[in-house]
C-alpha cells in the first residue's frame, strides 16, 4: 500500500521557520522524483519544489527561491521542506508528491503518487 505522509505543518509567525516532511513507503522512494505543492485556501494548486532521485538537483518556484529548501534522505525514505523567513502568502495546505519524471504541472493528475497534506498558516 503506497502511503505518503506529511507533517511538520502548524502556525508560525511571519519571518519564522517550519521544517515538513513526507515519509514514504510502498514504492521505490530512491526510483522517484520528489516534488512539494501547495494550494492556499480558495486557489489552486501551486508548484513549490522539486528534487531529483540522488538529491544532485533541486528546483524551486520563484516565489520561494532563496527561502525554502528541499532535501531527501533516500535511507529513510523520506523528503524534507526547510521553510524559512515565512511570509503570510505561504499560508496554505502543503502536499507532498511522487513522479518517476519531472514535471512542473500544479494538478495531482501529473504525478503518480500524492499525499494527504499538511496546513502551514503564517499568522501574527
Amino acid at each position: 500500500q503506497v502511503q505518503l505522509v506529511e507533517s511538520g505543518g502548524g502556525l508560525v509567525q511571519p519571518g519564522g521557520s517550519l521544517r515538513l516532511s513526507c515519509a514514504v513507503s510502498g514504492f521505490t522512494f530512491s526510483s522517484y522524483w520528489m516534488y512539494w505543492v501547495r494550494q492556499a485556501q480558495g486557489k489552486g494548486l501551486e508548484w513549490v519544489s522539486a528534487i531529483n532521485h540522488g538529491g544532485t538537483g533541486t528546483f524551486y518556484a520563484d516565489s520561494v527561491k532563496g527561502r525554502f529548501t528541499i532535501s531527501r534522505d533516500n535511507a529513510k525514505n523520506t523528503a524534507y521542506l526547510q521553510m524559512n523567513s515565512l511570509k503570510p502568502e505561504d499560508t496554505a495546505v502543503y502536499y507532498c508528491a511522487a513522479s518517476s519524471t519531472w514535471t512542473k504541472v500544479p494538478s495531482s493528475h501529473a504525478y503518480g503518487y500524492w499525499g494527504q497534506g499538511t496546513q502551514v498558516t503564517v499568522s501574527s
